[in-house]
């Protein structure tokens, strides 16, 4: 009798979209709190690199300007050197909106948290057995 080899979660095709997910969320949260200071998009996508969240032009670029048709951020054109280069702020509409995402953030983790550290965490299996 032959075994099946165990599937790896992390090269699963569900994984990954199910990681795309998060990761678009978080990243146009990540976005917006690094544009608290004016950035154009190659300082950009350096911040959120140093912090874990690599992010490919192709990705960067299309967020920025949806982000931007919302009324989130502002942006301008400017001879910085020899090239022009667009530099992005976050407006006063996304400063709130950040605010709300960081508060919506914070209730999401602590509700996460407490499904996974609290008491009643095998709970939801114990009913379903039930039925």
């Amino acid at each position: 009798m032959t075994r099946k080899k165990p599937l790896d979660p992390l090269a699963s095709p569900v994984f990954d979209n199910l990681r795309l997910e998060l990761r678009r969320g978080c990243l146009s949260v990540a976005a917006l709190a690094a544009l608290r200071t004016e950035q154009y998009g190659y300082t950009l996508r350096k911040i959120l690199g140093e912090y874990g969240l690599a992010v490919e032009e192709g990705t960067l670029y299309p967020l920025l300007r949806r982000l931007e048709s919302q009324g989130l951020l502002t942006s301008e054109w400017r001879d910085e050197g020899k090239r022009t280069k667009r530099f992005y702020r976050l407006s006063d509409h996304g400063a709130e909106m950040l605010d709300l995402l960081l508060a919506e953030w914070r209730s999401i983790d602590a509700s996460l948290n407490g499904l996974l550290l609290g008491p009643h965490h095998g709970l939801a299996r114990a009913i379903s057995e039930r039925h």
